[in-house]
């Protein structure tokens, strides 16, 4: 096989469609909008309008509220630690910009917080923000240790 042999597959690529460009082309002149109104020019952004009618999202209940400077941690189960440990990509002192530079965890958002999902048998030492408390026992139980940041900051 050669570069220029190379051909998509039959019906993955379709013809865009140039409208306004005369009556044989089948959208010409108006180009497939119309005649007059609003919806036949450019520049028009009507997705929530609805007519004069309550618009839907005005319609529904709203409750609740939403915590402007609320807190968003990165979660790493003990399982995933384990298995970058395994792996070689973790050693025995786990920070949080470890757990970035290994990959396991993509970024610390506002820091990162350790759930107990998995099997953990590793004896390490794990520095995070936070850490569920049967993540917390889990660890213990390797004969590992865990520092809690956001516990310290509280006290």
């Amino acid at each position: 096989m050669k570069l220029n042999d190379l051909r998509d597959n039959p019906g993955a690529t379709k013809k865009r469609m140039r409208v306004g460009r005369g009556p044989g082309s089948g959208k010409g002149k108006t180009a497939g909008r119309g005649i007059k109104g609003q919806k036949s020019r450019s520049g028009v952004a009507i997705n929530g309008y609805e007519g004069g009618q309550m618009p839907l999202y005005q319609r529904l209940p709203k409750r609740g509220f939403n915590k402007p400077n609320r807190k968003s941690y990165a979660v790493v189960n003990l399982g995933l630690i384990q298995k970058f440990i395994d792996a070689g990509k973790l050693g025995a002192e786990i920070t949080e910009t470890e757990l970035v530079d290994s990959g396991l965890v993509r970024r610390k958002l506002d820091g990162v917080r350790v759930l107990a999902k998995g099997e953990f048998s590793a004896k390490v030492t794990l520095s995070v923000t936070g850490a569920s408390k049967s993540a917390v026992e889990a660890v213990e139980k390797a004969g590992g240790s865990i520092t809690v940041a956001a516990k310290e900051a509280a006290e």
